[in-house]
């Protein structure tokens, strides 16, 4: 298996077989929209198919629970920090688990982790590599002497781009905090330094080495936490424990835009929630959506996207219910499929061999029912990529009523309205079964 590493700009080789993969999760003080959706999917496909080849991966992914956005929200909605973590996360699982989402080994929260942020920003001090100011505590960008080699940019461009905490006397420009003085009305943890709460940068750092240990063999994020938070990370992690490199392969997935080049995200309010879009579109569908596009590119939401790939899960969908007769040849789909994956997780190419694989299951489903062995392994390899065809929230009685509505539209030749039902049920995992003794359904 092969990925691209952001640090040194080319694809490495995974040669541990037991992986150890921390990926950056969301902070919790909204729903979860289809940004988080495209980097969560592509990391709960990457931990799929590097256990499907053989290797034993740990994945963390964590919950930053503790922002000022957190605390924004909390006022408005007048209800704790915490009750407002709460709420999100239990809203993120919700919205995950509609998708496909296999559960990280660990999922760490910030606040749980306290002491360990408190020790190693404690550890940092003692190394000369952080220094306390005014009750909040600063990392001294000078000390790394490599800080900047992950976004390939000189520390005079990185201080320009960096968050500047407004502080007069720390010591350089570019220094970031570790700790944050808390004012009257916000909230806080006690420390050695007084009242506040920690830095975004520094809660990562420490839930990887309390859950993880001093190095990870993965790290992944989207593309925009390069810099600041993932070349903050390094600096931090590395001159705690003199270990290098604190990751040895970084992983980046790239942003999903929504109208030209401008990135989704809940700040700029031009974000599509998850929960909006699986009114719309089953999961299977918004998966294969994200998964047509390679990971590392990025990806546009148009008013076509989705339509499309509802439409090619139907056909999925309808080729998975043929049953035939065994004899169908297989060829190499397979082995097409796995060097598309082991090349960087490159789910597109992966995608066009299960299209591929579709197009002469139905072929030969025309021609002599031999097919058997297709329909198996198309379950198979959808099965990889994290596609899941049972419907668990449709009960029999609502199936069998719109199956009657079907059949009056039918009778009063409302076609269109009729081939829609027919349609909703199938991108839901149920097919309408006509015959001469009437109609009725199957899940698949």
């Amino acid at each position: 298996m092969h990925l691209y590493n952001t640090l040194t700009k080319q694809k490495e080789k995974l040669d541990k077989k037991e992986i150890k993969m921390y990926v950056c999760g969301v902070t919790v003080y909204d729903r979860p929209h289809l940004g988080h959706a495209l980097s969560t999917i592509t990391f709960d496909v990457l931990h799929r198919f590097l256990e499907y080849i053989g290797y034993s991966v740990i994945r963390v992914q964590n919950f930053t629970d503790v922002d000022d956005k957190i605390i924004a929200k909390s006022k408005e909605l007048r209800i704790s920090p915490k009750e407002v973590a709460e709420k999100y996360i239990k809203a993120f699982f919700e919205d995950m688990d509609n998708l496909g989402v296999r559960r990280a080994d660990i999922h760490p929260r910030a606040t749980e982790d306290m002491n360990e942020i408190i020790e190693l920003i404690k550890d940092l001090i003692d190394k000369k590599a952080a220094y306390e100011l005014n009750g909040s505590v600063y990392f001294d960008v000078n000390f790394s002497n490599d800080y900047g080699k992950l976004s390939k940019r000189n520390l005079e461009d990185l201080i320009e781009g960096n968050r500047i905490e407004n502080e007069p006397d720390k010591k350089n420009h570019g220094d970031f905090a570790l700790w944050k003085h808390a004012e009257e009305d916000e909230t806080y943890w006690d420390s050695p330094w007084g009242k506040g709460r920690p830095g975004w940068h520094i809660e990562c750092s420490a839930m990887v080495k309390k859950h993880l240990g001093n190095s990870i063999d993965i790290h992944g994020g989207g593309l925009d936490l390069v810099f600041p938070h993932h070349e903050n990370e390094i600096a931090q992690s590395e001159s705690s424990t003199g270990h290098k490199p604190f990751a040895q392969i970084w992983v980046h997935n790239g942003l999903l835009k929504r109208s030209g080049d401008e990135k989704m995200s809940k700040s700029l309010g031009n974000s599509l929630d998850v929960r909006d879009a699986l009114n719309n579109y089953s999961g299977n569908s918004i998966r294969l959506w994200i998964l047509q596009s390679h990971y590392r590119h990025p990806s546009s939401l148009d008013e076509n996207s989705l339509d499309i790939a509802q439409k090619s899960i139907q056909r999925i969908q309808r080729t998975l219910i043929l049953r035939g007769e065994d004899g169908f040849d297989n060829k190499d789909y397979k082995n097409k499929f796995l060097i598309a994956m082991k090349d960087d997780l490159g789910t597109p190419k992966a995608i066009a061999t299960i299209f591929d694989l579709i197009h002469d299951i139905n072929k030969s489903n025309d021609l002599d029912k031999k097919i058997n062995e297709g329909v198996i392994l198309l379950e198979e390899l959808l099965g990889i990529l994290g596609f899941n065809f049972e419907d668990k929230n449709q009960n029999d009685s609502e199936i069998t009523n719109l199956i009657k509505l079907r059949n009056q539209l039918r009778l009063e030749k409302e076609y269109d309205k009729a081939d829609q039902i027919r349609e909703d049920l199938l991108s839901k995992g149920i097919e309408i079964l006509d015959s001469k003794d009437g109609t009725t359904f199957r899940k698949i």
